[in-house]
């Protein structure tokens, strides 16, 4: 919803969606993890929602394990795994949730901004 308010045609949200949806995909962190991603990319990690969804919800229900497990031939304990394959540290929970709390606050204020901009242009017309 928030590309239709801020773009002039459905067409053209359409268009946009399908490309913000593959780069959100791509940089979540589970097709390619954060240490693997190349430096020049990392600042969209960081932007895409759904790398902090899968960091929080991976992190609080695995990050504290300590079971070991096989992974690509040798045994580690799950969260070292988690840290060493994805990125992923248990004592950021806190951060994940101040992001994951201000994200939707901050789509809403965009989306609530554009549609009180936008929909009296559109009426006038």
């Amino acid at each position: 919803m928030l590309l239709i308010a801020i773009t002039p045609s459905l067409p053209v949200a359409a268009t946009l969606l399908s490309a913000f949806n593959t780069m959100f995909n791509l940089f979540a962190g589970f097709l390619i993890p954060r240490p693997q991603i190349p430096k020049w990319w990392i600042w969209f990690y960081y932007v895409v929602p759904t790398s902090w969804s899968l960091n929080g919800i991976l992190t609080s229900q695995y990050g504290d394990i300590e079971k070991e497990i096989s992974v690509f031939g040798e045994t580690q304990r799950i969260s070292e795994f988690l840290k060493e394959y994805f990125g992923f540290q248990h004592n950021m929970l806190p951060l994940m949730t101040l992001v994951l709390t201000c994200y939707p606050i901050l789509f809403a204020s965009i989306f609530a901004y554009c549609r009180e901009v936008e929909l009296p242009k559109k009426v006038i017309r």
